[in-house]
């Protein structure tokens, strides 16, 4: 399969409104700011899209409306993942009816297979859709590692064509680059990694600071790409303040809060996780305002919304 995964693709939040409801207006927009940041894809109803808190309805919006903001521009990865394999296939063939261009699938959480049930598992998915598929190793949240034997075994199937590392494990990521072809994409998932995967041979990153930081994060790569070591260890650094302050809080709020700040709805997260309270908000926001952050907003034109500098 030909299809390469590369760049900076970031795991988007889910726009929700007052409601609670996904906001298909505020969703829109956000697909707007990041391609406005030169994003190189983008990946919807991933762990930062609260994929395990979405019913599938909500997960076929949502692609839906991403496909459709997108207009082709750049890929959309499609998070699939779920417990079971059945689940797991139907949902990525839902993504693949609805025209994503690849399937990122987690491995399965709560329970916790051996290595030659996640080969069987992902190799079941894989043979039952014409889509690349990333494979997603998330051992902090899931419970569950993909081996480097295993990944190389994975990769070996045709359309299985990379693989998202959020382990924070530069010796495994390594590993995963060092024993796969050329053709097999390794992405950082950990956001503070970005510039030392792509330094061991890595093609990108699946970042979640991109819906925040999508230019920042777009700079280490494209800095890296055209030789510019430096200014990319520069980017990375400027980056580091932002992906450390997801400890604030309960993981996914910190990225949608962030967003609030800066003036982009995002809304907050569904139970039992709530925003930040008023004193870890204020860290947050002065973290956004040493990095610069809190000078854009949104103005929404007829037809399309358009990112502005606050005055002051």
């Amino acid at each position: 399969m030909s299809f390469t995964a590369r760049g900076i693709i970031p795991a988007m939040v889910t726009p929700f409104d007052s409601q609670g409801e996904v906001s298909e207006d505020s969703l829109r927009k956000l697909v707007d700011y990041l391609m406005e940041g030169g994003v190189h894809g983008l990946f919807p109803v991933g762990s930062q899209g609260e994929f395990y808190a979405l019913e599938k309805e909500e997960k076929k919006k949502i692609m839906e409306i991403v496909l459709d903001q997108v207009k082709g521009k750049v890929p959309v990865y499609a998070g699939t993942g779920a417990i079971t394999t059945r689940e797991t296939i139907t949902l990525t063939k839902m993504a693949q009816d609805i025209g994503v261009d690849a399937a990122s699938i987690i491995t399965p959480f709560f329970i916790s297979p051996t290595q030659d049930e996640l080969y069987e598992h992902y190799l079941a998915i894989a043979k039952s859709t014409s889509l690349p598929i990333l494979l997603y190793n998330n051992p902090g949240r899931s419970g569950v590692n993909l081996s480097a034997d295993l990944v190389v075994r994975l990769s070996k199937v045709d359309n299985i064509v990379g693989i998202k590392d959020s382990s924070g494990d530069m010796t495994l990521t390594a590993e995963y680059i060092r024993r796969t072809s050329d053709d097999f994409s390794v992405l950082a998932g950990r956001d503070t990694l970005i510039y030392g995967t792509l330094s061991y041979g890595g093609k990108g990153a699946i970042a979640a600071t991109a819906n925040v930081a999508p230019k920042l994060v777009v700079e280490i790569y494209e800095a890296y790409t055209r030789g510019d070591i430096e200014r990319a260890k520069k980017a990375q650094a400027n980056l580091a303040p932002l992906r450390l302050a997801f400890s604030i809080g309960s993981f996914p709020v910190v990225i949608k809060d962030a967003l609030e700040l800066m003036g982009i709805k995002a809304g907050t997260t569904r139970a039992p996780i709530k925003s930040l309270n008023k004193d870890k908000q204020e860290m947050l926001r002065n973290t956004l305002q040493q990095m610069g952050l809190l000078q854009i907003s949104f103005i929404r034109t007829k037809n399309k919304s358009k990112v502005v500098k606050n005055k002051g």
